[in-house]
């Protein structure tokens, strides 16, 4: 039996932080716009002691911010471009709402596959000469057209990764505040209750706090992955260990999540995407990672 509200844990904050009519800001949407500052700041500072460009670390981290939003909104439309409980708010009957990304509905494996993606192009496509040539007749506003020293794609997917774990956390503040993703019931002691009538869970009895979980371990294997960031070759091997290990606490943490749809074995979109992650990473890791001595890692850092 689910415990009361004086039995467990009440949170009756306003889940919009400003609410004009014409303006809305949740704390979902500060936080994740704090998470999204600190990964590029942690990035930049990084990147910028193994002597990049803080110029060229700030705009592979709009690329990326761009990757990431059109990923995560992607991904969301494909979870619920059909939604049989309520046909009228799937997208493939809404199409125009798939635009409307400040309304809500991202899903956090779409930013970090988009945000990979957004980067790499950047990457791939910063010293092209066809880049360049289209570049010269702008140099007067954007400078002379010069190839800059960058980043390996997977060194700087390493660099990133920590970065992830960082944002993540912290974007999980908010919506342990809003209360938009629900769980299942629990009656332990540390069980969440909702009591702003304007909080998308108010009316529920005491839930599991499956964000407030996932937060804490995305803390626990940011300090597990910490001592190994510099110590995995070749470059990438760190991003692809940080990509399995949150795969397998994401798969088992969302259990306790009541998701929308469900798919094969009773799966959702999350969890089949980080079986999906587990099956590229875990034989890539398998046979091509390599463990350097703490003393050599700067040497080797751009290694291919």
């Amino acid at each position: 039996m689910p415990m009361g509200i004086i039995e467990s844990i009440s949170i009756g904050i306003n889940p919009y932080l400003i609410d004009t009519g014409n303006f809305i800001l949740s704390w979902h949407g500060l936080f994740t716009f704090l998470a999204v500052a600190a990964a590029v700041i942690l990035v930049v500072r990084w990147g910028s002691k193994e002597g990049y460009s803080v110029d060229i670390l700030y705009s592979v981290s709009m690329w990326a911010i761009v990757g990431g939003v059109i990923g995560a909104r992607v991904l969301h439309v494909i979870d619920f471009w059909d939604y049989p409980e309520f046909p009228e708010a799937a997208y493939k009957n809404n199409v125009g709402q798939i635009f409307r990304v400040w309304e809500g509905g991202i899903a956090i494996y779409g930013a970090i596959m988009g945000g990979f993606v957004g980067g790499s192009i950047y990457l791939l496509v910063r010293n092209t000469d066809w880049l360049l040539a289209l570049w010269r007749p702008f140099s007067l506003v954007l400078g002379q057209p010069n190839k800059a020293v960058l980043p390996s794609i997977g060194r700087l997917a390493d660099i990133t990764a920590p970065a992830l774990l960082v944002a993540m956390a912290i974007g999980r503040i908010g919506d342990i505040i809003n209360g938009e993703h629900f769980a299942k019931f629990t009656d332990l002691p540390w069980g969440v209750i909702y009591t702003h009538p304007l909080s998308p869970a108010s009316g529920r009895p005491a839930t599991h706090p499956a964000v407030g979980y996932e937060l804490l371990f995305d803390v626990a294997l940011l300090a597990a992955l910490w001592p190994l960031r510099n110590r995995l070759r070749p470059n990438g091997m760190f991003f692809c260990l940080y990509g399995a290990t949150y795969s397998v606490g994401r798969f088992f943490l969302s259990f306790l999540r009541e998701e929308s749809n469900v798919y094969f074995g009773g799966l959702n979109e999350a969890q089949i995407v980080a079986l999906i992650v587990l099956a590229l990473t875990l034989p890539v890791l398998v046979w091509r990672t390599q463990f350097v001595r703490a003393d050599d890692t700067r040497a080797r850092r751009r290694a291919a």
